[in-house]
């Protein structure tokens, strides 16, 4: 059973094929595979039971969202689907200054919601999640944790401005942490099993302020958050976009218990490292031989993660970089048939 193998993948135990999941995109893929429309309701539900998906990302917000509560930055957004309707010109960015960022405080900005409102309101998610995906696992989660949070309240023009006097940035990042640990303490009073902490911390070639500023001020932050989940007898699974090898090791010893990460943090000493005691949610599967690949290359990509498998005792498979509109139907399909010719375990 898909749920079954997702929940056995990520507590370490033995599973009879390699655990899957997948941030799928791809509208044409999903009709593709399941010979629906995208006006069928039951689309993504089918998608999942077809491409035997164990796992489902989730990072819910909080009732009310902060564009409707406080100041945001909206970056804009680049075209990357089909015919560039995602494209969108930056606005107006609320910060005229890097002292109306240091003065920020998120939790004063945005406020805290009730705690019971607030459980009963992640609870509700929850259970909806299970009733409509009973053969997945559903994560519960929280996308702007520490960084996140900052990036989408300032933009990165901003950020980068403030984050040049350390001492005082750090105090913002608090006010992040605090209002997280809000969300974290409501989600810890929920039944969910598997929390998932996003927090995208570095850049494509790794962090982007000093490394003493990341184990000084957000992985003892990281370590009091999911202790909370720990508390709870929840386990954390933690994502970043980017490079973080150089901190997997703190985020270890801050607790993590699942690694989820892109093709940019490299696999293989991860595994060798953690493959015996943590769960690894990624792949060698990139998104990017997806989309400009050959078939050669995709399955030389599958592999390789293949190879890497019996030193992991709780590996779940994800392309890299998720799997985006313009990935060509058939290199998915490719991709996915070929990953279910390899993905049994002995």
């Amino acid at each position: 059973m898909s749920y079954q193998i997702g929940k056995d993948a990520l507590n370490l135990r033995p599973t009879p094929r390699l655990a899957h999941t997948e941030y799928c995109s791809n509208e044409r893929l999903k009709c593709a595979v399941t010979g629906m429309t995208p006006e069928d309701p039951g689309l993504e539900r089918e998608f999942y039971r077809r491409w035997d998906i164990d796992f489902i990302w989730s990072t819910p917000g909080p009732p009310v969202s902060w564009e409707a509560r406080g100041r945001t930055t909206d970056m804009g957004h680049a075209e990357f689907l089909e015919g560039g309707t995602d494209w969108r010109p930056p606005k107006h960015c609320p910060f005229e200054s890097a002292e109306d960022v240091w003065s920020f405080d998120a939790v004063a900005e945005y406020g805290l919601e009730d705690h019971a409102e607030l459980v009963r309101y992640y609870e509700g998610l929850y259970q909806k999640a299970r009733r409509e995906y009973p053969e997945q696992v559903w994560t519960g989660g929280y996308y702007q944790t520490i960084y996140s949070g900052a990036i989408q309240a300032f933009g990165w023009d901003m950020l980068l401005l403030a984050a040049s006097d350390m001492t005082r940035f750090a105090r913002v990042l608090d006010s992040f942490y605090r209002y997280t640990l809000h969300q974290y303490e409501a989600w810890a009073e929920t039944n969910i099993e598997f929390f998932m902490c996003h927090d995208d911390m570095v850049w494509t070639q790794g962090p982007f302020m000093r490394p003493e500023f990341y184990r000084a001020e957000v992985f003892p932050r990281y370590k009091a958050l999911w202790d909370v989940m720990h508390k709870a007898g929840k386990k954390v699974i933690y994502t970043s976009d980017g490079d973080y090898l150089m901190f997997v090791d703190d985020l270890v010893e801050a607790g993590v218990d699942v690694l989820c990460f892109e093709p940019m943090t490299a696999m293989e000493p991860v595994v060798a490292k953690y493959g015996q005691t943590h769960g690894i949610i990624s792949s060698k599967v990139d998104a990017r031989t997806l989309t400009f690949g050959s078939k050669a290359q995709i399955a030389a990509e599958v592999d390789a993660t293949v190879a890497l498998a019996p030193q992991c005792r709780g590996l779940m498979v994800a392309v890299g970089n998720h799997i985006p509109s313009n990935v060509p139907v058939e290199s998915a399909v490719y991709y996915m048939d070929y990953l279910r010719e390899r993905w049994a375990r002995p």
